[in-house]
């Protein structure tokens, strides 16, 4: 018996994109593309009569552009998109736009022909993975322009640190970025640093970093090598680098790595930041993996475990992708898997209360 192939609808405003795409698509014969379309109007047709598993969308199109169709469709009927981005800062802020409505992922156009194979495969394997994904209704509660948060109106303006905890590690992939944002504006203004990885290309991390400082009450930044990070602050992973922390002199450093080939299948990867801070601060940690296909993480956050840290993992219904913390619950490396909204409230009861338990 057959495998059922996984259906896609094509949407781009290039008769020479839709082309490529669907021939990459189509390449090993388990997807096929059953409509495609030059504009959301056609999109919206295509996409009544076929209801397909998937849709790739253009991020810039004319009329309606690819993130107003995008939040029509999470709002009115909610399925696994892929966003289709070029290379430009434009494109590159769009498509965070998109990830953050709800988009599963992004893939970038190819700059030549000689692009072509890696864009295809990368397609494909994004489009199988968005398959299975657990996509949310958008309402446009937060948006990711807003501007700087109103700090009188966080939930936990400010909490003590009854652990002593020094430092907050966070890791996500596949639907991390909405994920990222739901957690972090429930910390409060003075938390512990907190250091991110997030499976993401090198061009995204500086303004997914730039946008996590707009919209919140912290110091938020690309990391660096070699800087002391501090309570307040919020550093990210660069797409092309590995990020771990290092205690020198009572002081936590930041430290990047672009040598290292893949780890855990990854550059940058969870493993090598979760593996780092069990190194350097060991129980006086938080670990937290997000939303994620794979591995990356798990085995990272067992041995911070291990040393007495207090570890959580987003539980299987509020994932777009329930991979990483699947794989984390199954090793033992959680003390508590939760929704993803009551994560933030959990830390905050972790740091107030010198009573709270670590095991769950």
């Amino acid at each position: 018996m057959s495998l059922q192939k996984t259906s896609v609808v094509v949407v781009d405003d290039s008769s020479l994109m839709l082309k490529m795409i669907t021939s990459g698509l189509e390449a090993e014969g388990d997807i096929v593309v059953v409509g495609q379309a030059k504009n959301p109007h056609e999109a919206r047709d295509m996409i009544k009569i076929h209801n397909p598993d998937v849709v790739t969308l253009d991020v810039e199109m004319p009329g309606m552009n690819g993130l107003e169709f995008l939040e029509k469709i999470m709002s009115l009927r909610p399925m696994p998109v892929i966003m289709v981005s070029t290379l430009t800062t434009a494109g590159t802020d769009v498509t965070l736009n998109a990830l953050h409505i709800g988009a599963v992922d992004a893939v970038a156009k190819p700059a030549g022909r000689e692009g072509l194979s890696i864009f295809g495969g990368e397609l494909r394997q994004k489009v199988r993975m968005a398959r299975n994904a657990r996509v949310q209704r958008w309402t446009p509660t937060s948006q990711p322009n807003a501007g700087p948060k109103n700090i009188a109106s966080s939930p936990v303006a400010t909490v003590g640190n009854a652990h002593g905890v020094s430092l907050i590690a966070i890791g996500a992939s596949t639907g991390g970025v909405s994920a990222i944002f739901d957690v972090i504006q429930g910390f409060p203004r003075n938390a512990p640093p907190i250091v991110i990885t997030q499976h993401m290309p090198a061009r995204f991390t500086p303004r997914f970093a730039a946008r996590l400082g707009q919209q919140f009450p912290f110091d938020v930044k690309e990391a660096e090598d070699g800087e002391t990070i501090h309570s307040g602050q919020i550093r990210v992973a660069p797409g092309d680098r590995h990020l771990s922390v290092v205690r020198e002199a009572g002081h936590i450093r930041t430290k990047l790595d672009g040598t290292t080939g893949p780890i855990s299948g990854h550059i940058p990867s969870v493993d090598v930041l979760f593996n780092s801070v069990c190194s350097s601060i060991g129980s006086a940690a938080i670990g937290i993996i997000l939303t994620g296909m794979g591995r990356d993480g798990a085995a990272g956050l067992r041995a911070l475990r291990n040393t007495g840290a207090f570890t959580l993992g987003q539980n299987e219904a509020s994932c777009v992708v329930y991979g990483m913390p699947k794989a984390a619950s199954n090793l033992g490396a959680l003390d508590a898997e939760l929704a993803l909204s009551q994560i933030a409230p959990r830390v905050c009861q972790f740091l107030n209360s010198p009573n709270a338990r670590k095991r769950a």
